[in-house]
């Protein structure tokens, strides 16, 4: 059996084999400075190298307020600050927000941008994302693949299908065939949203649940067998990635069946609202919370016992290779490829837990906390 010492030491080795790529990318734009080729932006055939030449990045996220998209502003801002170019910030009034990111499309066109790095609101934003395109500029998603996926040139991503069958898997082999009485924390329950049900089913997947429809949420049989016994969803609740949301959400459910033992949430500031939930019922430490995100904060809770484990991602990574894949874009006409077997750019994941599982790879919480962000 590998040591949980030895799988860690792997992953870290994988973070490093990606910030290389960054690296390389980096490489290949300073070697191509003064290569002639379509200029992105107009289509003209321009000197992209030419030093006069203008490389204007916008990058549009969700919304300002949540750490993740902090983070990914502040690698966003150290790449362009390395790189030279113009970097203009946008975001979402709140998570959902379309008309915002939209406006903020519309204004990258307008300033004649050579690209965009967007964090999907929506499907509401796809035809102003192919109206850039049609511009001449290069769109990259960030974190939430689009619907469908080449609605953008590319997506750089975390795998969130397999952060949730991470915790998943690790939550199922917790329970040790005990009875699953599972409460699921969304983002919406108003829209479909690719990483709503890419998480909230990857973690059913984990847990050994058919999902029925892998993209749509509440699809399953909401009793039946789980990888190690019985299971029985109480429901699935909207938080909006908040923490009130999480909090308002987690008492929703238990308002409906007070014996819930494992929360699925989809971010860890909603598993943190869940979690002032559960002490308010005195459940606090009966109940496994399991979650995505790997943020500083949330890497603390797990050391701290208040989540019981997280799935890591890398925002500053996937915004810093979004940034190095423009600049080599607009030097050499030369596009990034997607990670082999997939239909995006994947900038990795990491079960982050002080309670490995055989035959389950994951970090623990001082190692996740060299790594995390916010």
């Amino acid at each position: 059996m590998t040591s949980h010492t030895a799988r860690a030491s792997r992953f870290r080795r994988g973070v490093k084999a990606a910030l290389g790529v960054a690296a390389s990318l980096a490489l290949l734009a300073g070697c191509a400075t003064g290569t002639t080729g379509d200029d992105p932006a107009t289509g003209t055939g321009a000197d992209n190298g030419s030093s006069d030449e203008r490389v204007g990045v916008t990058l549009i996220v969700k919304t300002a307020a949540n750490p993740f998209f902090i983070a990914m502003r502040e690698g966003a801002e150290a790449a362009a600050a390395e790189q030279g170019i113009d970097l203009t910030f946008e975001a979402g009034r709140e998570d959902g927000d379309e008309a915002t990111q939209i406006a903020a499309i519309e204004n990258a066109i307008a300033r004649g941008d050579t690209g965009i790095l967007i964090a999907l609101n929506g499907p509401g934003v796809n035809n102003a994302i192919q109206q850039a395109r049609d511009a001449g500029l290069y769109v990259i998603a960030l974190d939430t693949p689009p619907d469908p996926i080449d609605v953008t040139d590319i997506t750089f991503a975390t795998d969130n299908r397999l952060a949730g069958n991470l915790i998943g898997q690790w939550a199922a082999a917790q329970l040790n065939g005990e009875r699953a009485v599972i409460a699921l924390l969304d983002v919406f329950d108003d829209r479909i949203v690719s990483v709503d049900y890419q998480r909230n089913n990857g973690f059913l997947e984990g847990m050994g649940i058919d999902v029925g429809n892998p993209n749509l949420i509440g699809d399953e049989a909401p009793t039946g067998q789980y990888s190690g016994g019985e299971y029985e969803i109480v429901g699935n609740q909207a938080t909006g990635g908040a923490e009130d949301g999480g909090r308002t959400a987690m008492e929703n459910l238990l308002s409906r069946n007070p014996d819930v033992n494992v929360v699925y949430t989809i971010n860890e500031p909603a598993a943190f609202g869940a979690y002032q939930a559960l002490v308010a019922a005195g459940r606090e430490n009966d109940v496994i919370i399991v979650s995505v995100d790997g943020g500083c904060a949330g890497v603390g809770y797990v050391a701290d016992g208040i989540i019981s484990a997280t799935a890591q991602q890398y925002p500053v990574l996937m915004s810093q290779l979004g940034i190095e894949a423009l600049v080599t874009y607009a030097a050499t006409g030369v596009a990034p490829d997607v990670t082999p077997g997939l239909d995006f750019f994947n900038t990795g994941v990491a079960l982050v837990t002080d309670q490995p599982v055989d035959g389950l790879d994951s970090i623990d919480t001082a190692e996740a906390s060299e790594l995390c962000w916010g």
